[in-house]
């Protein structure tokens, strides 16, 4: 099983990405998936999480209010839209699938991991 995330790049401070997150190997649509992030000297932090349907998501603090997660079961497919992007957004971001279908910001409930994609902000 493999959880390939792309999307991520340079941008400066105010700035949007969008980050995918596509599964392969297996359907993760009973589960709930997650955004996590790590930045340099930093502990890996949760970011956002998403339930198995997409009716029920949660944010950290830091991102409420300009991170949006979406997925796309039919696609099997998790998006994270990050709008007015800061310099402390720096990080790899990680997308991670969980053991559970409903939304959880414990790393240890999650059982696979994607290989992280890098987001640059520039001040």
């Amino acid at each position: 099983v493999q959880l390939q995330a792309s999307g991520g790049g340079l941008v400066q401070a105010g700035g949007s990405l969008r980050l995918s997150c596509a599964p392969s190997g297996r359907t993760f649509s009973s589960y709930a998936m997650g955004w996590f992030r790590q930045a340099p000297g930093k502990e890996r932090e949760f970011v956002v999480g998403i339930n198995w349907s997409g009716a029920s998501t949660y944010y950290a603090d830091s991102v409420k209010g300009r991170f949006t997660i979406s997925r796309d079961n039919a696609k099997n497919t998790v998006y994270l839209q990050m709008n007015s992007l800061k310099p402390e957004g720096t990080a790899v971001y990680y997308c991670a699938a969980s053991k559970l279908a409903v939304v959880t910001t414990t790393m240890r409930e999650y059982a696979y991991w994607g290989q992280g994609t890098q987001v640059t902000v520039s001040s």
